[in-house]
């Protein structure tokens, strides 16, 4: 399977190679070569890592929040109507609204250091809350028919029978979120251009049609994606294994 997707990115790297040496305008198209050479130049600079570490931090921040939101929201709007109703316009006004328009309203009323977390928050709030609602509703009745039936008390309920269900859609939510919440809070940096930051550099880099530059932070961006799905991912599915697992 690795050996598989490892040729695939050998692949469209030879393809991209070989358009960067047919257009032959550095200005226009760098190779990859050229690009791993300058990401690793920039590795080797402490603004590189601050610059990630900032950005990363701060968008997890939003991440979490909205997580957390998405999380107590559904499990309240599982119990009461009226808040799920109420709920509702929010939800789908978050999930209708392009990004960049948020990136904008938010601009008028938190500065451009807050502004990646507050996105990652709207990003990653409706897809949490969405996912975690349907768990829940789809928890199987028959269990909770039988939970009456033998007295289990809330907590064993929540623990046993609510859990086990919603656990794998809320595993789902998380990757989604993570993964949206990233582009999203970086695209934010780009419009807000608050200091440290990749989308400082990647608006810098565009300015100064530094080619190199532009192509070497998208790939940084690129790689702390997929390095963050998958380790999110598997302690996830580690959790998740441990929690089927218990007696």
């Amino acid at each position: 399977m690795w050996g598989v997707r490892l040729l695939a990115v050998c692949f469209w790297l030879l393809v991209w190679q070989l358009a960067a040496w047919a257009i032959d305008a550095r200005i226009i198209l760098v190779g990859p070569l050229e690009v791993l050479a300058r990401l690793a130049a920039l590795a080797t600079t402490g603004e590189f890592w601050a610059s990630v570490g900032l950005s990363l931090g701060r968008i997890a921040l939003g991440l979490v929040a909205g997580i957390a939101a998405g999380v107590v929201l559904a499990a309240a709007a599982s119990r009461v109507r009226v808040l799920r109703e109420l709920l509702a316009p929010l939800v789908g006004a978050l999930k209708a609204v392009p990004v960049a328009s948020f990136v904008i309203l938010v601009l008028l009323w938190v500065s451009s250091s807050s502004l990646s977390i507050v996105i990652a928050w709207i990003m990653a709030f409706p897809i949490v809350y969405a996912n975690v609602l349907e768990g829940i509703e789809q928890t199987d009745s028959q269990l909770l028919e039988m939970a009456d039936v033998f007295g289990v008390r809330p907590l064993d309920r929540l623990r046993l029978i609510y859990l086990s269900q919603v656990l794998p859609y809320f595993r789902v939510a998380v990757s989604l979120a993570l993964g949206l919440s990233w582009k999203a809070g970086i695209a934010a940096e780009v419009i807000g251009l608050p200091d440290l930051t990749i989308g400082e550099h990647l608006y810098d880099a565009k300015v100064y049609l530094d080619t190199p530059d532009l192509f070497a932070w998208t790939v940084a961006i690129v790689v702390v994606s997929v390095a963050l799905e998958a380790i999110v991912g598997r302690a996830l599915d580690a959790a998740l294994a441990r929690w089927e697992a218990r007696p």
